[in-house]
């Protein structure tokens, strides 16, 4: 699964970075967390961000969903689970 990430997340940095830039936290049994950063404007579809993430990975067959949001100063930790 580590792998299937990390290309999830090349691909979207490759598109999205340095506006804003994903960066995987954690793993566990079905779900993950992957850290956004960056200037991204937190007022104009803060939220859009995780959804384009769930999306990336859609593309490469990997369903998810978003289970948790944790706001931070300059981003957000995003847990999603697998479906």
């Amino acid at each position: 699964m580590r792998k299937i990430l990390e290309k999830a997340i090349e691909e979207y940095n490759r598109y999205r970075s340095p506006e804003v830039t994903a960066k995987l936290k954690a793993i566990a049994e079905g779900r993950f967390k992957v850290e956004f950063t960056g200037p991204f404007c937190s007022t104009c579809g803060f939220y859009d961000y995780f959804d384009d993430f769930r999306y990336v990975l859609l593309g490469i067959g990997v369903k998810s969903r978003i289970a948790r949001v944790v706001e931070l100063d300059e981003g957000a930790v995003v847990e999603f689970e697998l479906e």
